[in-house]
């Protein structure tokens, strides 16, 4: 399966280098949140326009194949009120799973 991630491009830099990703969702840590934030495809735009809209630095798409990650990826509702069940991934982001990276304008 396919999920996505909305990255900062230093975020992103700086995990090819260290060989895991730990950016939980924006200013916030793998180790602060306990997991990644993912979307399904008809998701990350919705999230982008909610939570990204406003910020100035470069961000890009990662594209996750679930089959290569050695974490578990768990559905499930980001608040009580929300209906939706968002993908979550808990641990580090190996940059091998990421199989696609696409640049944000």
């Amino acid at each position: 399966m396919r999920i996505f991630h909305i990255a900062t491009l230093p975020d992103w830099t700086a995990a090819q280098e260290s060989g895991a990703y730990t950016t939980s969702t924006r200013g916030v840590t793998l180790e602060e949140e306990g997991f990644l934030h993912a979307s399904r495809a008809d998701q990350w735009e919705g999230v982008r326009a909610a939570f990204y809209a406003d910020v100035a630095e470069p961000l890009v798409l990662l594209e996750i194949e679930t089959d290569l990650l050695d974490v578990p990826v768990v559905e499930e509702r980001p608040a009580p009120d929300v209906e939706d069940t968002f993908p979550h991934v808990y641990g580090a982001l190996a940059p091998a799973a990421v199989v696609a990276v696409t640049a944000l304008g």
